[in-house]
């Protein structure tokens, strides 16, 4: 059996494109499992997973809970804002005080960049890493590419432009990665104050007109802005961003092509995208959500598959 080359997912930087070929070939097999009318399968039941959620998430926890639960493993989630952390415990206490319950993975989102691969360096468990600050995001990025491949054939070739909050987004770093290893050609679009300054030297080019961006991609893949991680004012106002950056029908129908719009959610309606878009027949967002499913479970199932 094919396996993976890594025995964690703490982003895309650190797997290979025969890495990202494996998920998707068992994404694929699993994507037919979720669509059967049993949509389980028998494979990880003497497996134990702890999600270790210290921000907010609602789409990616349920994503990977429900992954994990169509693979029949055992499955605890924990939430930093109702736990001893609050009282002061270290990550390192928190997550072994977990792993002495016998958790064979744990899958974690944290505020803190490299948190991920801190714990994989200290822990015996394998890690999945659901987002560690502004830095990666890979299954969101695997999901995303997987969704590209199944709407266009393949990614190899493909021109995508991500618009809108680069600086903050640990979606749009995995998603460069992601793009990039696979063959496709990658942009960015947005403020100046939302891009970050050297991203020209991962290959990337800027465009500052979205217009000329939208003409050029095949896809668009639009961020939310993440006014949560902003501390100080990054463009006038949000009405001044919608016009300048946000997609509307008007836009996309006077382009000369199709192009397909993706967003990694949660949208901010009327701000990035119009709801006559993110509800268009252009859109997938709602494959995205569907495909997470199927992607995460293609990366338990193999990382499980190397559990000693």
């Amino acid at each position: 059996m094919k396996e993976l080359s890594v025995n964690h997912l703490l982003g895309i930087k650190y797997i290979t494109k025969n890495d990202v070929d494996l998920i998707f070939e068992t994404a694929d097999q699993f994507k037919e499992v979720i669509n059967r009318p049993i949509k389980k399968v028998p494979s990880l039941r003497d497996i134990t997973i702890a999600n270790i959620f210290f921000e907010n998430s609602t789409r990616t926890k349920l994503s990977f809970e429900l992954a994990q639960k169509r693979l029949s493993a055992d499955v605890i989630s924990f939430s930093a804002a109702q736990s001893s952390v609050k009282k002061g415990e270290t990550l390192l206490d928190t997550v072994n005080n977990i792993l002495a319950m016998k958790v064979d993975m744990v899958v974690m989102r944290h505020s803190h960049a490299g948190a991920a691969h801190f714990l994989s360096q200290n822990v015996k468990a394998s890690i999945v890493n659901a987002g560690d600050g502004a830095h990666e995001h890979p299954t969101q990025a695997l999901l995303d590419s997987y969704s590209i491949r199944e709407k266009l054939g393949e990614v190899a070739g493909k021109k995508v432009v991500i618009i809108g909050d680069v600086l903050h987004s640990r979606v749009a770093l995995s998603n460069i990665f992601a793009l990039q290893m696979q063959g496709a050609e990658v942009r960015v679009c947005g403020p100046k104050t939302l891009i970050p300054k050297h991203i020209e030297s991962l290959g990337v080019k800027v465009e500052p007109q979205l217009r000329i961006a939208l003409e050029w991609c095949d896809v668009a893949n639009v961020l939310r802005v993440q006014n949560e991680r902003m501390d100080v004012n990054y463009f006038p106002s949000t009405r001044e961003y919608a016009q300048q950056y946000g997609l509307d029908k008007a836009l996309l129908d006077s382009l000369n092509k199709e192009i397909v719009i993706m967003h990694p959610g949660p949208i901010n309606r009327g701000v990035e995208l119009t709801s006559d878009v993110a509800d268009s027949q252009q859109s997938i967002i709602l494959d995205q959500v569907e495909n997470g499913v199927a992607v995460r479970m293609a990366v338990i199932y193999l990382l499980a598959s190397k559990i000693k």
